[in-house]
Formats: structure tokens, sequence, C-alpha cells
């Protein structure tokens, strides 16, 4: 099975500036960022520390690395693909695939993630009271 990033509102407010535009669930990837981006992941826009969705196409500051069962790299890849040419990014589906797959193949499955320009780190999630 393959690990993918889906958006998830885990552990949303630990940063002061977290937001979840996304769908809880929806498929995610990380997108490149603009100028101001690049110069600060506190920066207004907030590209440099979201991940993309892929129907949404808003952004999150959390990622859910997870295994979706029966999908495949080609049902991936088409979604990637979709996505990405309906918001305008180069038609390079299967390298973002294969880089997003490599990407998470490095963490486990149920991890949360931020994201801090080129820095990425697992949140911690809190147990539940009781």
């Amino acid at each position: 099975m393959m690990k993918l990033l889906v958006a998830t509102s885990k552990t949303q407010g630990a940063r002061e500036n977290d937001f979840n535009h996304c769908i809880e669930g929806e498929l995610i990837w990380i997108a490149p960022c603009c100028d101001d981006g690049e110069d600060s992941p506190d920066s207004e826009c907030g590209c440099s520390r979201s991940f993309a969705g892929l129907n949404s196409h808003h952004g999150t500051t959390t990622a859910l690395v997870a295994e979706l069962p029966d999908f495949t790299y080609s049902d991936y890849a088409e979604a990637l693909r979709s996505s990405l040419a309906a918001q305008g990014w180069p038609a390079d589906a299967d390298e973002v695939a294969t880089g997003l797959l490599a990407f998470t193949a490095g963490w486990d499955v149920g991890a949360v993630l931020e994201r801090r320009s080129e820095w990425f780190a697992e949140r911690l999630v809190p147990a539940p009271p009781g």
C-alpha cells in the first residue's frame, strides 16, 4: 500500500498562524513557494508553510500520512495530473507523484506533519483526556 499525504485538522492551532481550508482527508501535495514565501515561512500568503489540496485547491498547514486501500500509483498520478492541469501547473504529475511517494516513505502512517519552507517535522498529536 502507498503512503500518501491527506489534509487533516489534527493539531490545528499548535501554531498561531495555522490554517486549514482543505477538505478533511483530501489528497494534498507540496506546492512550490512564491517569492514572498521563499523569504519566510511566516509570510502573509502562507505558501511556504502549507500543503495544497488537489480537489479544493486550497491550503492547510497540517498533513496526515495515510494509506488508502486499493488506491494505485495510476490513480495517484491521474489525481495529481488533473489537479495540476486545472491549476495551471506544468504537467509533470509522474515526477510529482514519485517525489511525494519518496517523501512519505520516510514517515509513519498516522504522522501529522507541518512544513516550514523546505523543512518538515512531525507534530505530536495530544492524547485524548481521561
